[in-house]
């Protein structure tokens, strides 16, 4: 009976310290789930106009809303919490690394998906902006100390082409580089003066150097950026959100407000997606998450990244309608087919 006794205590005492393992000690692992949602059309939680767009020219009044969608993720995950949320299917479960890649901390990750943030507001503005008409350029947004452009580009510069090769865009920039190598002379030929009456065009030879993170293209040192000729200054706030994908939302919220009549109609709709200066529209992560959110919070419609299109198909809450989207001036058709009662171009 001693014996007994002592063995069912053993085993209590095990079972405890497992459970309390179990419950405490955190496992390399990090969960997906829905995450807010917001009206860029209206005010964000600090009570700011999340686009806020002023100047001389006339800014329209909206009505519906227009929600872009995030993926909430749980860093802090137990052994049991794991288990609990691969039970219930709510939540996806996934290594760490796939999320914080090895060799980067969370403050890092953090900080670059808040400059992708800004970077996309910044892409947002260039391509509502050419949609509607106003011209729109490159140029150098900053020159590193001690870099090869140093001393021979300015920020403000105007970059016409790299090479011989017409850019329009930072990504077309970088693409233009991605043929150079340390040693080699780059040459960029660049305008300055006002976007509207731009000076003559002037060659300029920089040297390439390496690259300080090891990539073997040439490395000038400079950073492009997109510039638009308008009247207008737009601000985006939405406090503390990172990463990308707003940027098609972002663009059709400005488009809105600089065009007469109501985008929406007076709908509820939800989208995601990148966009680049140009309108075109890239895929994304977590869609399946970022629209049960938005059916939550009352969409109606849902704007996909044609890229998306067919995961969303099969991950779609009932009641969603899912509108396809490629560029910014498809998004904007699907709006328009919302406003007036029509199913937009479907998945």
């Amino acid at each position: 009976m001693t014996r007994l006794r002592a063995t069912l205590a053993l085993g209590l005492v095990l079972a405890g310290v497992l459970g309390l393992l179990g419950a405490t000690v955190r496992v390399p692992f990090v969960a997906l789930g829905d995450g807010p949602t917001f009206d860029v059309l209206g005010t964000g939680q600090d009570g700011r106009t999340v686009v806020d767009i002023s100047g001389p020219a006339p800014v329209y009044p909206t009505s519906g809303q227009l929600r872009m969608t995030t993926v909430a993720v749980t860093t802090q995950v137990t052994l049991f919490g794991a288990m609990a949320m691969w039970a219930s299917g709510n939540e996806q479960v996934l290594p760490r690394e796939s999320v914080y890649p090895p060799g980067r901390s969370s403050e890092q990750v953090d900080q670059e998906n808040t400059r992708q943030f800004a970077q996309s507001e910044t892409d947002a503005e260039a391509a509502a902006l050419r949609y509607l008409g106003y011209p729109t350029a490159v140029q150098v947004g900053s020159v590193l100390d001690n870099s090869p452009s140093a001393g021979l580009l300015a920020p403000g510069d105007r970059i016409v082409a790299v090479n011989g090769r017409p850019v329009t865009t930072p990504q077309e920039v970088v693409d233009a580089l991605a043929p150079t190598r340390p040693g080699q002379a780059v040459t960029v030929t660049v305008q300055r003066g006002p976007l509207g009456a731009p000076g003559p065009r002037t060659d300029v030879t920089v040297v390439a150097a390496a690259r300080p993170d090891g990539d073997p293209r040439g490395f000038l040192g400079v950073t492009p950026t997109n510039i638009v000729d308008s009247p207008v200054d737009v601000r985006i706030s939405l406090g503390d959100i990172g990463g990308p994908s707003a940027g098609l939302v972002f663009a059709s919220a400005i488009v809105d407000k600089l065009t007469p009549g109501d985008i929406t109609g007076g709908h509820v709709v939800a989208g995601t997606g990148t966009i680049d200066a140009l309108g075109r529209v890239g895929d994304i992560g977590g869609i399946r998450f970022k629209m049960d959110a938005a059916r939550h919070d009352g969409a109606e419609v849902f704007l996909v990244p044609a890229g998306n299109c067919a995961e969303a198909v099969a991950e779609a809450p009932e009641g969603l309608t899912l509108a396809r989207v490629g560029t910014l001036g498809e998004g904007i058709a699907a709006l328009e087919a919302v406003r007036a009662g029509r199913t937009p171009a479907p998945c």
